[in-house]
């Protein structure tokens, strides 16, 4: 008499169930590592962008105040003096006359 072999059913579905689980865990840490990577790309982005935000709000500061510069009562008087112009108070009438 020749012994069968037994396959155990119940040993095939375990080391199925736990080939699952690993493959399973494997692609969720690879998951995590790419929205990680992707997160971390995105926030670069962020920030560099950031960075060039403030430097052309400060740049429009600056040319902010040039134009008040001159658009000053004294810058007025000068480029007016330069150009000929003179300042009389006979020629300016107030709404009030």
């Amino acid at each position: 008499m020749k012994k069968k072999k037994k396959v155990n059913k119940k040993n095939r579905s375990e080391k199925r169930l736990y080939r699952f689980f690993v493959i399973i865990t494997v692609f969720l840490v690879l998951g995590i590592i790419y929205s990680r990577a992707t997160l971390s790309k995105i926030n670069l982005e962020i920030q560099e962008l950031s960075d060039i935000i403030k430097e052309e709000s400060d740049d429009n500061q600056s040319l902010a105040m040039k134009i008040n510069e001159m658009v000053s009562l004294d810058k007025i008087r000068e480029v007016s003096n330069e150009m000929g112009l003179s300042y009389n108070n006979k020629n300016i009438k107030s709404v009030l006359e």
